[in-house]
């Protein structure tokens, strides 16, 4: 496994400074009445006994980063992610399948072939933030993961276990079993000031216990490495090199401030800025996947842009329009989405310039503000309509457009077990993928009128080839605003079916 595993090619490269193996989560609706949303302190046993009686931050001249540095270098521990080597079934396909093989994906001339993919091993750092073994780290850190080993400053070893990953954040879960383990104590990264002083602690190139100190450059960073993630990075000149990822940014007091991410460079190791993600994104994140086991997201329902554009030069159509709104930051409103939070109340042309008394500049602002609030919270939204500032109060959804707590979905709520199609079965059907319904229980696919038998060869408009893959896109339907599986395949008798499998949870 290479140990860089994200590159943006350029002048410069954003790189996820560590390399990993998880899948993804999903979630299923469950009535909001039937939970009880706790803390991050309630969720996790902090020790209170950990704060430093240390100088604030800002009185220390010169900074003394010696006590930051002790008390949290034997929280943050080293992360060994493994993915297995594994045998799989791969087929070479004919030049004839090429030109004639039909839409299903199930009629070629292939040849069904073995081979044995290498074992791939990644590194990466994970900040310990409750003394029963709860550990923080990035999704990259362990994506895809079959073992994950953490190691502790102390040289103890344990054997990890993921409790909920989200790669909107690139934030992951992970629990070790052990009692009055090290922890850090959580600091508020809205508090943190430009100029100020921070430390990275983490792993860099398979060492352990490397710190190095740096400022904060920057606040509310946009990089658009997660994929339309969210993205609200702290920017510091600390060192952050390739297995830094998951590890602490620490501030002058010894407080888990940020879970240090990215590099920017334009040779792949450190040569520029690092990027944490803030706690305030952190602890709501967190907490939701140990209580949910997925995130509660919470969604304003628009689309626009920023009117600074992230500190970048704005094109003459979008001065002109700022000319127009009478706003020089913010969030221009272009669109609200039917039935979302924000419909019926604002309006297009509406400049967001505030959430619950927090100034938003542009989108990375508004995506850590709303980041720390669940569906059917309140808040208070500051916008400037009409060249005249208003607070309107909005009552946040999901991105299903309900106010419902999602749960983590698994296979059994479609009431059926499945395999991999039998070779002998794919030769008599001349089928290069999909996977067998080898039995049917009460549940969304008896429903649905699925039988035993039935192979699924397309999910969603995606060819099946493994039962996991068949999951993960089970998953990602649950979460979508339509959630229903639609399945398409054939009998053992020839006959093709076709299945619309409703995965709506009451």
């Amino acid at each position: 496994m290479k140990k860089t595993t994200s590159f943006i090619l350029g002048a410069t490269a954003i790189v996820a400074v560590s390399a990993g193996v998880a899948g993804l989560t999903a979630s299923y609706m469950m009535p909001k009445e039937q939970h009880q949303t706790l803390t991050f302190d309630e969720v996790f046993q902090t020790d209170p006994n950990t704060r430093l009686a240390a100088l604030d931050a800002t009185q220390m001249q010169p900074v003394d980063l010696t006590k930051a540095a002790e008390s949290s270098v034997n929280a943050v521990v080293h992360i060994k992610s493994t993915q297995e080597s594994k045998i799989q079934n791969v087929t070479v396909r004919d030049p004839f399948y090429e030109f004639f093989g039909d839409m299903f994906g199930n009629r070629g001339g292939g040849q069904q072939r073995q081979v044995q993919t290498p074992e791939r091993v990644g590194f990466g750092s994970g900040v310990i933030i409750s003394k029963d073994g709860y550990i923080v780290t990035n999704n990259h850190v362990i994506d895809k993961a079959d073992v994950i080993s953490v190691k502790l400053n102390d040289g103890r070893e344990f054997q990890g276990r993921i409790i909920g990953t989200d790669p909107s954040t690139d934030l992951a879960l992970v629990k070790i079993e052990g009692d009055d383990l090290p922890t850090i104590p959580v600091g508020d990264s809205d508090q943190l000031k430009i100029g100020e002083w921070v430390l990275a602690v983490g792993n860099p190139f398979n060492m352990t216990s490397t710190v190095t100190a740096g400022i904060v450059s920057a606040k509310a960073r946009s990089l658009g490495v997660y994929n339309k993630g969210v993205e609200s990075f702290i920017q510091t000149d600390a060192a952050i090199n390739q297995g830094n990822s998951g590890g602490a940014l620490v501030n002058a007091r010894g407080e888990l401030v940020g879970i240090n991410s990215v590099l920017y460079s334009p040779t792949g190791s450190y040569s520029g800025y690092g990027f944490a993600i803030p706690t305030s994104i952190m602890t709501k994140v967190i907490a939701d996947l140990k209580q949910y086991g997925a995130v509660q997201r919470a969604m304003l329902g628009i689309s626009g842009r920023p009117l600074d554009n992230d500190g970048q030069t704005m094109d003459a159509e979008m001065k002109k329009k700022a000319e127009e709104l009478g706003a020089t930051e913010g969030v221009w409103v272009a669109e609200v989405v039917e039935n979302g939070s924000a419909s019926g109340i604002l309006e297009v042309d509406d400049v967001i310039i505030g959430i619950e008394g927090k100034r938003v500049k542009n989108f990375a602002g508004l995506q850590e503000e709303l980041a720390k609030h669940r569906p059917g919270d309140k808040v208070k939204v500051k916008i400037l309509r009409d060249k005249k500032e208003k607070t309107v109060e909005i009552e946040l959804k999901n991105e299903q457009g309900t106010t419902k707590v999602l749960k983590d979905a698994d296979m059994e709520i479609l009431g059926a077990a499945f395999r991999e199609v039998p070779d002998e079965v794919k030769r008599q059907l001349r089928l290069n993928a999909g996977v067998e319904v080898t039995g049917v229980t009460e549940g969304k696919m008896k429903a649905a009128g699925v039988r035993k038998g039935f192979i699924i060869l397309k999910a969603n408009g995606q060819i099946v080839k493994s039962v996991e893959q068949l999951e993960s896109i089970m998953k990602e339907a649950t979460r979508s605003t339509e959630p229903v599986l639609f399945l398409q395949g054939i009998f053992p008798s020839g006959k093709r079916a076709y299945f619309a499998v409703d995965l709506t949870q009451e």
